[in-house]
């Protein structure tokens, strides 16, 4: 089969991918090509059947966003139509797969498309992606596969003999009734505090296996009025002004995390004052009262997770799970717990992403392999010794305290000036070594004095060695300073490999 010739391939359709397809269309990339090669100038390439990415995926009961509607979208595509300040999972994919209409992104979506693998061809200085349907050449790779986007199932012994149902927050089984069922949640972060108090009232028994107990604040969530849903949509202005009180509100709690971690106290005061008036038990209040500084993990937000837990059908349990039997699990503080359904919400791959095993550079080096001591990257985008390749919410563009669609417009931004810069010269662009090297050095310098490093806890922000390679250390207007234009300077560009001298046969 003949590979399908494109200018830019892009992989996945979740917010990232999305957007840079919408930006990247707007920019004249769009036309199909025509010949006996079938080409375009920009695929998108989805593994599952429709947009949406972790928004698709996670449907579990209570899947709900913890930052603001109108900041958690784009900026050019506005929502006047959000029914709640929180917006709740249904309509998040919904807002996501009516702006890849409206846009005209679909028609170039290759759905059911899952990559297998990508090489960079040195010879035709172009892309080579595998996938399950057919093979594909680009001039420009855009991953945009996120990094929650891969479950991740703790690998406990006897997990494969258990006799009951098990799966993963991302993957729920809609079709498992969990009525009337003895149900075991190993997990207390983001996706739990959120489906637990879900399906509390209709279980048997739930038991919450807790390895560290993460800081709650209150959720300030409210439908919206029928008037101010009027003006967001005849008024843009209302809406705007809305999105920019909400962001800059957000940019204020920079400083606790980043420069002055004392100043989380008074977060932390308000998170306690909730605890107490969730849980009136005091020996239940103990397990669930953090020792570490807030905002080290991740700050979630529920009214409903605590009183849950203090229900009598509800046990938690502060420890871990160390082995999985037949019809039964065990703590690691020794005590057996009879369980029909084991639900994990551990989270997801985000320090060693699949992707990186199947994104091979120049010289045949894999990024997993590129990324052995740890994940780096070049404003989080770009890589040495992988040419035209740029990852979107790659290392250290994560937030802890605003919305990721802004670095992810940041991101888009300056792809989009790299690509068409590409276009324009038809040169190939590497990253230079030195330019990433001094990015992730002053990344994890600002990282030695922030909360997540200084708050005395171990969280998924962190890898195996201990670096934060996930979160950005600053505020994220200064992401976006820093991403305002394609800096052509700080690559090389990759000059064609010389051809061959002519064998001369002599006389």
């Amino acid at each position: 089969m003949i590979p399908v010739r494109t200018k830019v391939l892009i992989i996945g359709t979740g917010f990232a991918g999305l957007g840079m397809a919408i930006r990247l269309k707007q920019a004249g990339f769009h036309a199909r090509g025509s010949g006996g090669v079938p080409q375009e100038e920009l695929t998108v390439l989805e593994r599952a059947g429709d947009v949406g990415g972790t928004w698709r995926d996670n449907t579990y009961p209570g899947a709900a966003c913890d930052v603001p509607s109108h900041l958690y979208s784009f900026s050019f595509a506005p929502n006047p139509d959000w029914s709640r300040s929180f917006s709740p999972q249904a309509e998040i994919q919904e807002y996501l797969r009516r702006t890849a209409t409206d846009f005209g992104v679909r028609p170039h979506i290759r759905f059911h498309h899952e990559v297998q693998g990508a090489a960079w061809d040195e010879t035709e200085r172009c892309w080579r992606v595998r996938t399950n349907h057919g093979d594909f050449e680009a001039d420009v790779l855009i991953s945009a596969t996120g990094a929650l986007s891969d479950p991740a199932v703790p690998a406990l012994p006897g997990l494969d003999r258990f006799e009951g149902t098990v799966f993963h927050s991302a993957q729920w089984r809609h079709d498992h009734d969990l009525t009337g069922r003895r149900v075991a949640v190993v997990g207390t972060g983001a996706s739990a505090i959120q489906f637990v108090p879900q399906i509390q009232p209709n279980v048997a028994h739930l038991t919450v296996f807790q390895r560290t107990p993460p800081w709650i604040l209150p959720r300030w969530d409210r439908g919206f009025r029928p008037v101010e849903r009027w003006a967001f949509r005849h008024l843009p202005l209302v809406q705007r002004l809305a999105r920019a009180g909400i962001y800059w509100g957000r940019e204020q709690m920079v400083a606790g995390f980043v420069f002055a971690p004392n100043l989380m106290r008074v977060a932390e005061r308000l998170a306690r004052k909730h605890l107490e008036r969730s849980v009136p038990d005091p020996g239940l209040r103990a397990k669930l009262t953090p020792d570490y500084r807030i905002g080290c993990k991740r700050i979630l937000i529920s009214n409903d997770y605590l009183p849950a837990l203090t229900e009598p059908n509800v046990d938690l349990v502060a420890a871990g799970l160390t082995e999985v039997r037949a019809r039964s699990v065990v703590a690691a503080d020794g005590t057996e717990h009879e369980v029909d359904t084991i639900i994990f919400g551990t989270g997801f791959h985000v320090t060693d992403i699949p992707v990186a095993d199947r994104i091979v550079g120049r010289g045949g080096i894999a990024l997993k392999e590129r990324w052995a001591e740890g994940m780096r990257a070049y404003k989080g985008t770009a890589v040495a010794g992988f040419p035209n390749l740029f990852l979107l919410v790659g290392p250290n563009t994560g937030l802890g305290h605003s919305s990721q669609v802004f670095m992810i417009e940041s991101q888009i931004a300056y792809v989009r000036d790299a690509v068409q810069h590409i276009e324009r010269t038809g040169d190939v662009m590497e990253v230079r070594e030195e330019a990433e090297t001094a990015w992730d050095s002053g990344v994890q310098q600002a990282m030695g004095r922030t909360v997540w490093t200084t708050g005395g806890c171990a969280s998924w922000y962190l890898d195996e060695r201990g670096r934060n390679t996930t979160l950005w250390p600053g505020s994220t207007w200064r992401f976006r300073r820093h991403t305002a234009r394609f800096d052509a300077d700080a690559y090389r560009v990759i000059e064609p490999a010389p051809s061959p001298e002519p064998i001369s046969v002599g006389s």
